[in-house]
């Protein structure tokens, strides 16, 4: 995707996001277990705040956040946060060097592109948690955001930090998936300390497939659907199968 796509979703995103936090700041987040609107809101500022300045010093912040931010009204370091943000990009090139925990990319243009999925997975988060309809997502953020997760937070995650999988992937048998959606496929294999990422289905068989609309899918393997709601999904596998697989998403990006 090209960068002035990404800031175009984080734009809207980020409009749809803050208008949620009026609605019912109080409410409870259903997919964050825990949190109200108000939590979230402040945790994407929290964040949005610790890339500003892993851009601007090179190097992640560490430790965060800062305690006075706790006492900091959400919404308004939301906004404070998020114009910093922009500013911050608006200030460099994409491939400007930026500090980031994902080694193989460390310019500004990942956070481009991260801030952007964070921000969309957060705005349905309380669209969740408020009631409110999903708002419809780009075909192109949506396959572009299950690559990520796929790619950037599962697979590098079980090759850079494989002790925390262990439990999960030591007694694979060796398994292989299949994703699909429109325009894009992904064939993931998963054995001990293994999970290698490829694009395209193959010809083999798949212990599980899944397959959706881009929106539905990506809400599928973040976990973002809602309780009771209808899935476009379809799943098939046995269920120790399919049970590997969301375990090493839910250790990857929590």
């Amino acid at each position: 995707m090209d960068f002035s796509r990404y800031l175009d979703h984080l734009a809207a995103d980020f409009a749809r996001l803050r208008a949620l936090v009026h609605t019912d700041s109080a409410a409870s987040v259903p997919s964050c277990p825990g949190w109200t609107v108000a939590d979230l809101a402040r945790h994407v500022g929290e964040v949005y705040l610790h890339k500003t300045l892993a851009m601007r010093e090179n190097a992640e912040p560490s430790p965060w956040p800062p305690k006075e931010l706790a006492h900091e009204e959400p919404l308004r370091l939301l906004d404070r946060a998020y114009a910093g943000l922009l500013d911050e990009f608006a200030a460099r090139e994409p491939e400007d060097p930026a500090g980031s925990w994902y080694t193989p990319d460390q310019t500004v243009g990942f956070w481009i592109r991260r801030m952007a999925q964070e921000t969309l997975i957060h705005r349905i988060d309380a669209e969740l948690g408020t009631g409110q309809p999903v708002a419809p997502v780009g075909d192109d953020l949506a396959v572009d955001g299950i690559d990520e997760l796929l790619k950037v937070f599962v697979a590098f995650g079980v090759a850079e930090w494989g002790d925390y999988f262990t439990d999960i992937l030591a007694g694979s048998p060796g398994r292989t998936y299949v994703l699909r959606t429109d325009g894009a496929q992904w064939r993931v294999r998963t054995g001990p300390g293994t999970f290698l990422v490829e694009d395209g289905a193959g010809e083999d068989a798949a212990d599980v497939t899944v397959t959706g609309p881009p929106t539905a899918l990506l809400r599928w393997v973040w976990n973002r659907e809602g309780a009771g709601e209808r899935t476009e999904v379809t799943v098939e596998g046995t269920p120790d199968a399919i049970g590997e697989l969301r375990r090493c998403i839910v250790t990857a990006t929590q």
